[in-house]
C-alpha cells in the first residue's frame, strides 16, 4: 500500500461491549500498522462507547440515535426523526473527515454513518460478531464492500460473495496467557493451587447470573473454591450488600475487571454470558466454560452462539431460567473434574482465531488499495 498522506479511517459500532471492543481492537491494529493514520469513531450519544472509546485514546462523535424497542414507546415514535437527524450529521462528518474507508461493527449507531458513506462514494466494511446477524448489519449489507464474519453459514443473512471468514477481534493481551498464572493470582490476592472460578456477566452485568451466585455463595465457599466475580456496575452495590457477613476471604467481587488477561489466567473454570466477544476471548484463552446465554437479546443470538460451542463439545450451557437450580452446581462439578475440564479446554481452543484482527485489517487495506 502506498499513499502520499496518512490514511483516514472512520469506525462506528456501539451500544454494548460486544460492538465497542472489536472496533477498538481494529483501530489499534490499524494504527500499529499505520502509525500516522487518522481515526475517528462515531457512536450513539449517551451510550457506553462515548466513554470507552476516549479511554482507549480515540476521538468519538455522538449521533442522536437509539434502537427500536420491542414495545410502543415515545422513543420509537421519535426514531424516524432521530434517523434523519443522525444521517444528516453523519453525512457532514464524512464530507469533513474524508475517510478512505468506513468500518461498521454493529449497533444502531453504525447505520446512519454507513448509509452516508455509501451515498457519498466511500467504501465500507462490516464486521458481524454473532452467529445470528444483527438487524443493523443485515440492513447495511448491500452497501458494504466486504463483510467479515466469525461463524460459518452466514450466507443466510449476507451475500455470499462479500463474506470473509475472519473471526472476531480480541485484545492482544488475551491471546497469550502463558506464564501469567502466578502474576494473576497475586494480582487478585488469591492462593496458588486452589481451584478458581471466574464469573462474568457481560459489559452490563447479568441479573440471572448474579442472583444465582448470590443464592449459592455458601455452597461455593464450602467447596473450597476461590471466586472472582464481576457483577457489572448496576448490580455491584446489591451484591456487596447481600454478601455482607459471609466469609469472603477467597471471594473477590468487582463491578468491572479491567485486567481481563489476568482474570482469565487466574481462572480454572469460567461462567460467562454467550456474547460473541466473550466467546472469542474464551476460545483464545482456552478456558473450560459454562455459558449462560442472555434471553433478552435480539433474535436470541446468544443461545445460538452457545449451541455452536456446546455441539462442538467446547462448552457447557445453562439457560437463564435454570440458573438458580443448576448454575453453581454445574460450575463446581466442572471446576473439580480435571478430565472434563481438560476436554473442554482442548475443544474450545480449536475454535480460536488468533489472527482475526489482523485479517480484518488486511480486508480494510484491500479496500483502500
Amino acid at each position: 500500500m502506498t499513499k502520499g498522506k496518512p490514511y483516514r479511517l472512520m469506525i462506528s459500532g456501539g451500544g454494548t461491549g460486544g460492538h465497542i471492543y472489536p472496533a477498538i481492537a481494529i483501530a489499534n491494529e490499524f494504527r500499529e500498522r499505520h502509525p500516522h493514520a487518522e481515526i475517528l469513531f462515531v457512536g450513539a450519544e449517551g451510550r457506553m462507547e462515548m466513554t470507552r472509546v476516549p479511554q482507549a485514546g480515540y476521538k468519538i462523535v455522538g449521533l442522536w440515535i437509539s434502537g427500536l424497542q420491542r414495545r410502543l414507546t415515545f422513543s420509537n415514535l421519535l426514531f424516524p426523526v432521530k434517523l434523519v437527524v443522525s444521517y444528516v450529521k453523519a453525512a457532514r462528518l464524512v464530507k469533513k473527515f474524508r475517510p478512505d474507508v468506513v468500518v461498521g461493527t454493529g449497533g444502531y449507531a453504525s447505520g446512519p454513518l454507513m448509509i452516508a458513506a455509501a451515498r457519498l462514494g466511500v467504501p465500507s466494511i462490516l464486521q458481524e460478531q454473532n452467529s445470528v446477524a444483527g438487524l443493523t448489519n443485515r440492513k447495511l449489507a448491500p452497501y458494504a464492500s466486504a463483510i467479515c464474519v466469525a461463524y460459518p453459514h452466514m450466507e443466510k443473512y449476507f451475500p455470499g460473495a462479500k463474506l470473509v471468514m475472519t473471526g472476531n477481534p480480541v485484545r492482544k493481551d488475551i491471546a497469550d496467557l502463558s506464564g501469567k498464572k502466578e502474576k494473576a493470582v497475586r494480582h487478585f490476592g488469591l492462593q496458588m493451587g486452589v481451584p478458581t472460578l471466574l464469573v462474568l456477566g457481560g459489559s452490563g452485568g447479568a441479573r440471572a447470573i448474579n442472583h444465582a451466585l448470590r443464592d449459592s455463595l455458601d455452597q461455593i465457599i464450602a467447596s473450597g473454591a476461590q471466586l472472582i466475580w464481576q457483577t457489572g456496575k448496576v448490580y455491584y452495590e446489591e451484591v456487596r450488600h447481600t454478601t455482607e457477613g459471609k466469609d469472603l476471604s477467597r471471594v473477590r467481587i468487582y463491578d468491572f475487571i479491567g485486567e481481563m488477561d489476568l482474570a482469565y489466567a487466574a481462572a480454572d473454570t469460567v461462567i460467562s454470558r454467550a456474547g460473541a466477544l466473550a466467546i472469542s476471548e474464551l476460545c483464545l484463552a482456552g478456558k473450560a466454560t459454562v455459558l449462560v446465554p442472555s434471553s433478552n437479546v435480539a433474535d436470541d443470538h446468544q443461545t445460538r452462539n452457545a449451541q455452536v460451542l456446546e455441539a462442538a463439545g467446547a462448552a457447557e450451557m445453562v439457560r437463564d431460567a435454570d440458573t438458580s437450580a443448576q448454575l453453581a452446581t454445574r460450575a463446581l462439578q466442572l471446576l473439580h473434574d480435571d478430565g472434563r475440564r481438560a476436554t473442554l479446554e482442548r475443544n474450545i481452543t480449536t475454535l480460536a482465531r488468533p489472527n482475526a484482527t489482523q485479517d480484518i485489517v488486511q480486508e480494510i487495506e484491500k479496500v483502500i488499495a
